[in-house]
């Protein structure tokens, strides 16, 4: 059908070139089928070519593609350490992090907390879960102001950080909640910077993708952010090592559906990095 479309095109074109030169006029008409929608309302033939119709939308992504049952809010924190300090940081975090996930007047969760091994050097990762959403962020927050022991750890932890950043984060319907889990295993952090206006498109590939990615358990959470970097996607992956990293991604490729899946999220990319972590002895994810 396209083969055929296309000497259309090439013919009418060949046809214009001709009453060029001919009598020096040539029609607008080439213009028209590229850009202008038919009496109909639908993108022209010609366009529908080469772009992908997506469903227009008429609420936020984050209602469409988040889960609604929990009203999960995620907030992940990046600590680049000064290189002669992580061994300090990772014991004060050790010592501080799991009281607060464990006492029940702060509604959040400690989900998992890394150093990078591969991606940025000295670099530790921590994510939390805010059961109740904002209200529950902001509850725990207030809270931990008031806790000396906390804000004791905050000022010996700024004497050992380079740069700190964070963000809010709610996590696909479809994906998997990140549960804690036996190990020892290695976690792999794939983030991704989609083109603005994307989101929707993205997720609709991924819910089908992620039933292919099922196989090893490797699937452990997959979120999008909220405040900080926008259209920010992050996938996180459990695996025992990097050669079952290698085996289990390769495999992924058996699978019918996976092909067009990558095809098809590739282009909504503008940037992506992944950091293989290694969990510390105060991580649930072991």
């Amino acid at each position: 059908m396209a083969t055929r479309v296309l000497r259309s095109v090439g013919k009418g074109l060949n046809q214009a070139i001709k009453g060029v030169r001919g009598n020096q006029h040539v029609s607008v008409t080439i213009r028209s089928l590229s850009a202008t929608p038919s009496k109909n309302g639908e993108d022209s033939w010609f366009k529908s070519l080469f772009v992908r119709k997506v469903d227009p939308r008429k609420a936020a992504h984050s209602h469409l593609l988040a889960k609604k049952e929990d009203h999960n809010l995620y907030k992940i924190q990046f600590h680049n350490v000064k290189p002669e300090c992580l061994e300090a940081y990772n014991k004060l975090c050790e010592e501080v992090l799991p009281s607060i996930h464990s006492d029940p007047q702060y509604t959040c969760e400690l989900v998992g907390t890394w150093n990078t091994w591969y991606g940025e050097q000295d670099q530790a990762v921590h994510l939390w879960r805010y059961r109740g959403g904002y209200p529950a962020l902001t509850d725990v927050m207030s809270k931990l102001k008031k806790n000396k022991e906390f804000t004791d750890f905050r000022k010996a932890r700024g004497q050992m950080l380079l740069s700190r950043r964070n963000q809010l984060l709610l996590e696909f319907s479809f994906w998997n909640e990140p549960l804690p889990r036996p190990g020892p295993n290695i976690y792999e952090l794939r983030s991704y910077q989609l083109r603005p206006g994307t989101m929707i498109e993205w997720g609709n590939y991924w819910a089908r993708a992620i039933e292919l990615r099922q196989e090893n358990q490797e699937a452990v959470g997959g979120f999008f952010s909220q405040i900080g970097s926008l259209y920010m996607v992050h996938h996180l992956w459990a695996y025992k090592d990097l050669q079952s990293r290698e085996d289990t991604r390769n495999s992924a490729w058996k699978h019918e559906g996976w092909d067009e899946a990558v095809y098809y999220t590739v282009p909504l990319i503008q940037h992506m990095e992944s950091r293989i972590m290694i969990p510390t002895k105060a991580s649930p994810l072991k």
